[in-house]
């Protein structure tokens, strides 16, 4: 078996980086293929030697473009190298635009697709990264979803369960590998024990300057913290825009710094009292990390965070901003039960699930594509209430059918094959010959 891996940015290299492990500690053969994107060449060959990852195969090099063209740019460099290399399976990981291309080019290849993290949905499509899920997602073959939540997303658009591993998140997989190696490597010096961590780079923020200048006042008004604010160029850029940057530098509770090596910022993170952020990845990493997450936005595609206790939405709203981190500050408890939230993400061996269920479909014969076979044929989806003391697997194979949900008490669940259906609904397809 030949794995092919699609990388782009850096997220998508970190959370890769614990599988492409798992890979090579299996002897399988893979070819890393890397777009470039956001990428000078130096600076990305820096990044892998630091995660102590191998030098890409392949660097396609498209570097920073708008959507569309940074699409077509790795699409077209993509199927050159996906003819050249022929792999089983091509991996991507996550929602850029080098998961939308990768994902298009290899199922036009009729190449199966094992899409990493995949089921996310924030159900906002204003945001580019919600359509590259869904995009991504429909070209899918193998579905790796860090949570049953996102299995059920993949269920209602159509997938079929049996090609949905719930697997846990990689992510965690990462943190746990890569801070031993900030441990290690990093020389970063905190000068607090009372940091926030900020980041902030969503356009529906940093270009918006009402929600730019409302999170700027809170953090004006939280001078009992120490925040630390690595500054994405294109933050940097409106906040001087819209005459906010000068009143950050100028507090002295705020310490405006270039953008982070990952392994530092990991370590930073490791160490701080609160994260305020609008990133996707960093709500992972910091309930991984056991730290309190506040968000700013309006909506997640990682809900479970939420959901669990230990991260909290709080818009671009000053007064929620700063009555939420006093919370936090003055309330032990309050704060206790953020950092003791449960990970949704898993134990830190969804690698070695994703591995296991590639291996496994490839013994099977399962990555293969083919055309439908000549028996004309009709499927019926039906909803059928169970009442006899039976397994999903064990109904499939007597009913010629399969079971697509669960509803136990009107709740969805995922159709794990050793589910007892007695008492339970299910929506199920089944399969006549004509």
């Amino acid at each position: 078996m030949k794995i092919a891996i699609v990388i782009g940015t850096r997220p998508e290299i970190i959370k890769m980086a614990p599988v492409i492990d798992e890979i090579k500690k299996r002897d399988i053969e893979f070819s890393l293929i890397h777009t470039g994107q956001h990428y000078d060449h130096e600076m990305s060959q820096q990044f892998f030697q630091d995660l102590e990852l191998p030098k890409p195969d392949h660097n396609i090099g498209v570097g920073s473009k708008s959507h569309a063209k940074m699409t077509a740019a790795v699409m077209e460099g993509l199927e050159d190298i996906l003819k050249e290399e022929k792999p089983d399976i091509v991996m991507v990981q996550g929602d850029t635009n080098a998961v939308l291309a990768g994902a298009l080019v290899a199922s036009k290849m009729h190449i199966p697709v094992g899409h990493v993290e995949a089921g996310l949905r924030s159900f906002d499509k204003t945001m580019p990264e919600e359509i590259n899920r869904i995009v991504a997602d429909t070209c899918t073959h193998l579905y790796y979803t860090p949570t049953e939540k996102a299995a059920l997303n993949l269920l209602f658009e159509g997938a079929d369960p049996e090609n949905i591993i719930i697997t846990g998140n990689t992510i965690v997989d990462a943190c746990l590998r890569n801070l031993e190696i900030a441990k290690r490597k990093s020389t970063i010096r905190f000068p607090s024990d009372k940091i926030i961590t900020l980041t902030m780079h969503r356009a529906e923020n940093v270009d918006n300057k009402s929600r730019l200048k409302s999170i700027t006042r809170a953090l004006l008004e939280l001078d009992n913290f120490t925040i630390i604010f690595p500054v994405h160029p294109r933050t940097r850029k409106n906040l001087e825009k819209f005459h906010l940057y000068k009143l950050l530098a100028e507090a002295e509770h705020i310490k405006l710094v270039k953008p982070l090596g990952y392994l530092d910022f990991l370590l930073l993170l490791s160490k701080s009292y609160v994260v305020l952020t609008d990133s996707g990845g960093l709500q992972e990493e910091a309930i991984t990390l056991n730290i309190p997450c506040l968000t700013l936005r309006y909506n997640t595609e990682r809900p479970e965070t939420v959901e669990v206790g230990g991260n909290i939405l709080v818009g671009a709203d000053r007064k929620r901003i700063v009555n939420t981190l006093r919370l936090i500050q003055e309330n032990p408890n309050f704060r206790m039960k953020m950092i003791n939230a449960p990970n949704p993400y898993g134990d830190g061996k969804a690698s070695k699930r994703i591995i296991n269920a590639t291996v496994d479909f490839h013994n099977k014969g399962k990555l293969n594509i083919r055309p439908p076979e000549n028996i004309l044929s009709d499927i019926q989806r039906e909803l059928h209430f169970i009442e006899e003391d039976i397994t999903v697997e064990s109904l499939e194979k007597r009913d010629n059918c399969k079971v697509r949900i669960v509803y136990d008490e009107n709740k969805p669940r995922f159709p794990h094959q050793t589910m007892n259906l007695k008492g339970k609904q299910i929506i199920c397809d089944i399969y006549k010959i004509l």
